[in-house]
């Protein structure tokens, strides 16, 4: 069996397609095609279904597919440390970060970073909170900041920030004449939520029951800027980490403070409890948790 077989096969059944994966591979369609013929052959199996208009995996190749992965892991752990052996002190690390959350918080701790370690390579990729806890938890990323809780018994964390959330409204609402307010005040006002894939919208949605009411979602959105603009124009309310406010229109909201319940808003660092780490990854989980300070950063 090659690995080459292993490699094509996996990222036809990501792609669900032998033109996107040849693209991404930067080899022929024929050749992949062949090599994932090849390897069925070799296994007595059919993996992958090709009558419909996208590949789709057989129960054989759903199998494979997951074996195929770990393989590959372990096969890329064991290349990172032989170089590590060779290369001392160089290497890369795949990092995952929230938009807007990530662009606020860690230029100057990643620009520090690169000052100390000149031949260690950041790769930086920007998704939702929980798509990067799935992309870590699969040996996509080395490391991500996303928002707790997240699973503890499979990432280890490092806490980077905690900050409360609190109401924004627009200048003419009520809630501007108050300095705080409990949450149970706010159940017969329209909120604008985040969407599904952020964790934030499952932290508003467990305060606002746990304050004896469900929510009523005038809008969902995945844009900060877009709740910001949505509440100014009275649209509704909305709860957010006090250290974005200064990033959405202050000229035409406020943030009032929420007394009861208090809302915790936690960024952590993560990485597999169970996975090798490379010396890069190491290096720069070690720099985080003894150089990142938030004063710094906002």
């Amino acid at each position: 069996m090659d690995i080459r077989q292993l490699k094509y096969f996996v990222e036809v059944a990501k792609q669900k397609s032998f033109t996107r994966a040849s693209t991404t591979l930067l080899v022929s369609q024929p050749s992949i095609s062949k090599m994932i013929k090849s390897l069925e052959e070799e296994l007595g199996v059919v993996l992958l279904d090709r009558n419909e208009r996208k590949v789709v995996l057989t129960d054989a190749g759903a199998m494979v597919f997951e074996q195929a992965q770990t393989i590959l892991q372990m096969m890329e752990q064991l290349t990172l440390s032989v170089d590590e052996l060779v290369h001392m002190k160089r290497g890369r690390v795949k990092m995952g970060l929230m938009p807007t959350v990530g662009s606020l918080l860690f230029p100057h701790t990643i620009a520090r970073f690169r000052k100390e370690y000149p031949d260690i390579e950041m790769q930086m990729v920007e998704h939702k909170a929980k798509q990067l806890q799935h992309q870590v938890e699969q040996g996509e990323l080395d490391v991500a900041v996303t928002v707790h809780p997240v699973d503890e018994a499979l990432f280890e964390t490092v806490p980077l920030l905690s900050e409360e959330l609190v109401a924004i409204a627009d200048n003419e609402h009520w809630l501007v004449e108050r300095e705080s307010v409990r949450l149970a005040e706010l159940k017969n006002e329209s909120f604008i939520l985040f969407s599904e894939e952020f964790v934030l919208h499952d932290v508003v949605r467990q305060a606002c029951a746990q304050a004896g009411f469900e929510p009523k979602v005038a809008y969902v959105s995945q844009l900060w800027d877009l709740v910001g603009e949505m509440v100014a124009t009275q649209l509704g309310i909305a709860l957010v980490p006090r250290s974005m406010v200064r990033r959405l229109n202050q000229r035409s909201i406020q943030a009032v403070t929420i007394s009861e319940p208090h809302i915790d808003w936690k960024l952590v660092l993560i990485y597999r409890r169970d996975r090798y780490l490379s010396y890069a990854a190491r290096a720069f989980i070690r720099y985080a948790e003894a150089n990142w300070s938030i004063r710094d950063q906002l």
